[in-house]
């Protein structure tokens, strides 16, 4: 969230305070995730959890407008992200599900959400240059509150039940590869760990609008979308290691470029168009992987694995 860390620092909280904050949201999801996960593919009520965790995440997130402090912030964000940690690994699984032999296809539904995040940084963005930081917590809870309503008209698909099977999941889990794709994932998110708690600030800091802030969120998440209008067609032509490589040297690239030219428009502009590769492409890369090795009733963990180490550990 762009503007989640301005929000905090306009309530007097130090960096470190704020870096805390931040990463506790995160940090759940490196537990609670997983649990969900097991949770699921053991009952298959994946829509009934995510509709129950989606009202929870909203009720614990109101609580933000009633406290600002350091500690009860802290608590009300540790309760909050264990309930909105659990459901984008299940949209996942729904989605590839739905998609079946399609699931290459799956980029094209995920480029609606980051749509809706590029209209809504730009927007906020705006918004902000004329009203008060503060403003943000009620726009989140109403945001919030759309999703759990939107999750109420999602029918409940038929999953099959947890059951043993010839390969465990312990033993997917130990495969090298598999191994050294969750070293990956967790290396690439933390290298956008500081960037997405720290980016609008250190903009601010260099004397960037808001307006403009919110232009640069925009630009990466529109190279993200168009990553992901024909990216399915680079997968089935290209080994998905080749392009995990290319992933991580277009990161060396956009992170340096950052830390030094980050007073020239232009180069910054240029760094933020490496979004499509630094996350569109090992995002998509990444979820493929985890969609061809955890299979059946090891879906439902296999997506929050994934969740847990690259957006939870890593972040």
């Amino acid at each position: 969230m762009p503007y989640w860390s301005p929000y905090l620092k306009s309530l007097g909280m130090n960096a470190e305070e704020i870096g805390i904050l931040s990463a506790i949201i995160v940090f759940n999801k490196i537990f609670s995730s997983f649990i969900w996960g097991w949770f699921v593919d053991h009952t298959g009520k994946r829509i009934q959890m995510i509709r129950m965790t989606s009202l929870l995440s909203v009720a614990s997130f109101v609580f933000v407008l009633l406290y600002q402090d350091f500690w009860s912030l802290f608590i009300i964000l540790f309760v909050f992200s264990i309930f909105w940690s659990a459901a984008l690994p299940q949209i996942e699984a729904i989605t590839l599900s739905h998609l079946g032999e399609r699931s290459d296809s799956y980029t094209k539904v995920r480029l609606w959400g980051s749509v809706g995040f590029i209209i809504s940084v730009v927007l906020l963005g705006k918004f902000f240059e004329y009203n008060p930081i503060i403003c943000l917590v009620p726009i989140v809870i109403f945001s919030m509150t759309l999703v759990w309503l939107n999750s109420l008209s999602i029918p409940e698909i038929k999953t099959k039940l947890y059951q043993p099977v010839k390969t465990s999941f312990k033993s997917v889990l130990l495969k090298p590869h598999i191994i050294s794709l969750l070293i990956v994932c967790f290396l690439v998110q933390a290298g956008h760990g500081p960037y997405y708690t720290f980016f609008s600030i250190y903009l601010e800091e260099h004397n960037y609008s808001s307006s403009f802030i919110g232009i640069a969120w925009a630009v990466g998440v529109i190279a993200e979308v168009l990553v992901y209008i024909f990216i399915h067609r680079v997968i089935s032509r290209f080994k998905l290691r080749t392009l995990m490589i290319l992933t991580l040297v277009l990161g060396t690239v956009r992170w340096l470029f950052t830390a030094y030219f980050v007073d020239n428009m232009i180069v910054l502009i240029f760094t933020q168009c490496l979004h499509a590769a630094t996350f569109g492409v090992y995002h998509a890369v990444a979820i493929q992987y985890i969609h061809r090795e955890f299979k059946g009733a090891h879906q439902g963990r296999g997506q929050a694995l994934y969740s847990s180490v690259s957006f939870g550990a890593g972040l």
